[in-house]
């Protein structure tokens, strides 16, 4: 059971929590219709993509020597022995397979839409890190997790409640549940960026190095917050301030990061980015939540 629980990578599932709690909130917020049993198969659905997508990288990392005993980061189960690469993989196709069983309600409920985003959704799980053309070791991993965990995380669970295609209110909240879920990968990737080099897995920290990571880090931060002057125009006060209060946790973050080299520390830093996250995005939906009682 432990080992089962290292490869789930629990610090790190905040990222397919937030974007359904912030879109059932946004329904909230424009007066729709909660359907809280989407609510529920949407939220499962992503917690089991996410874990089948940290399985298939534990095993495949492993298998490309991605990780190995120099490894800085947390230890990962196929790399330290606890569990077989073969039998890693099993529990990603489980773990996929009951994604696919939570998404058959929300097809049936929300149609061809949902169908291309199951269908992709489910490809790239295995295709993050495996595949002929595996996104992490291209550098396209960053640019996955924006469209995935944000944009699409939180205008799908939108669209599953109100039926509308797009929605900018749900555009502008997804790129802000997205880029907060973006600066844990990047940071992930810049605190192995000597191992990932020599393994040759390209991510964005290897391609253009350590000056471009932490500019990433800090345009993907501050993009967040400045984004909350599209609810100031809204004119939805709340979810706008809400969120402000964690400007000072924010900015000791990106400080850190630009005044430490990679190491063991970045796994603490990696650790504060999800608290981040999920206190970000816990303000934004307790400010959409209110909207209407104020």
């Amino acid at each position: 059971m432990k080992s089962l629980l290292m490869a789930i990578r629990l610090k790190t599932l905040s990222a397919s929590v937030a974007p359904v709690m912030v879109a059932t909130a946004l329904v909230v917020a424009n007066a729709e219709r909660v359907l809280w049993w989407v609510t529920g198969f949407s939220l499962l659905g992503a917690l089991f993509i996410q874990m089948a997508t940290n399985f298939f990288n534990d095993a495949i990392d492993f298998e490309k020597g991605a990780d190995t005993q120099e490894r800085v980061g947390p230890i990962r189960v196929t790399a330290s022995g606890k569990m077989s690469s073969k039998l890693v993989v099993l529990w990603g196709g489980i773990l996929l397979f009951l994604a696919m069983a939570c998404g058959v309600p929300l097809v049936l409920h929300g149609g061809w839409p949902i169908v291309v985003i199951g269908v992709i959704s489910l490809f790239l799980t295995y295709s993050y890190t495996g595949g002929p053309l595996p996104l992490a070791y291209l550098g396209l991993g960053d640019i996955f997790v924006v469209l995935f965990f944000g944009l699409i995380a939180v205008m799908g669970t939108y669209y599953l409640h109100t039926f509308q295609i797009f929605s900018m209110d749900a555009f502008i909240a997804g790129l802000q549940v997205g880029f907060l879920s973006t600066v844990l990968i990047a940071i992930n990737n810049f605190r192995d960026i000597e191992q990932d080099r020599k393994a040759q897995k390209k991510t964005l920290a290897v391609r253009w190095g350590a000056g471009f990571v932490r500019l990433e880090i800090l345009f993907l931060v501050v993009g967040t917050f400045f984004l909350n002057f599209y609810w100031v125009w809204k004119g939805w006060w709340m979810v706008a301030a809400l969120p402000l209060i964690l400007t000072s946790t924010a900015w000791m973050l990106v400080r850190d990061i630009f005044n430490e080299p990679p190491s063991e520390k970045y796994n603490s830093f990696l650790a504060r980015s999800a608290k981040l996250q999920m206190l970000y995005c816990f303000q934004l939906t307790l400010g959409l939540s209110l909207e209407n009682l104020v």
